[in-house]
């Protein structure tokens, strides 16, 4: 009894730890909030992905809102998923993972960003090439961070 309650426990310990050890910024069971990552780049704007048009990509849930997005994303998933996983670009160039907003971005030399909110991005705004410089030296280490 004492052996099955201690394997349960480690499992369960295990689960959590992979759960929370992350390199895609999940919320809602589905990557950058259930949003299309194709469409910031499309249509220049956040739009809300569809679960019929779901794809799974580095044990996340990508939703699109057309099946063309959906196979474009198939075709390339590096050249559409935003940086950093979809953690704040900002946060990264800090040193640690944070949250994003479907409507704190920017796509800057066909790489989509994501921010905390539209305040943040501000902040990042100010001086971009210094924070991707910064956060494309962070995530290698921060991408293996808990949430």
């Amino acid at each position: 009894m004492k052996t099955f309650l201690l394997s349960t426990i480690i499992a369960l310990l295990s689960l959590g730890h992979s759960y929370a050890q992350r390199d895609v910024f999940i919320k809602s069971d589905a990557a950058i909030q259930g949003y299309d990552p194709v469409a910031y780049f499309k249509k220049a704007m956040p739009i809300k992905g569809r679960p019929e048009f779901a794809y799974k990509w580095k044990d996340a849930n990508w939703y699109f809102s057309s099946q063309q997005n959906l196979n474009d994303f198939k075709a390339n998933p590096e050249i559409f998923a935003p940086q950093f996983g979809g953690y704040c670009a900002y946060g990264m160039a800090e040193g640690h993972k944070a949250s994003t907003s479907p409507d704190a971005w920017t796509v800057l030399d066909n790489k989509l960003y994501l921010n905390y909110n539209k305040s943040v991005k501000e902040l990042w705004d100010k001086d971009r090439p210094s924070y991707i410089e910064k956060a494309n030296r962070n995530w290698p280490t921060v991408k293996h961070d808990r949430d």
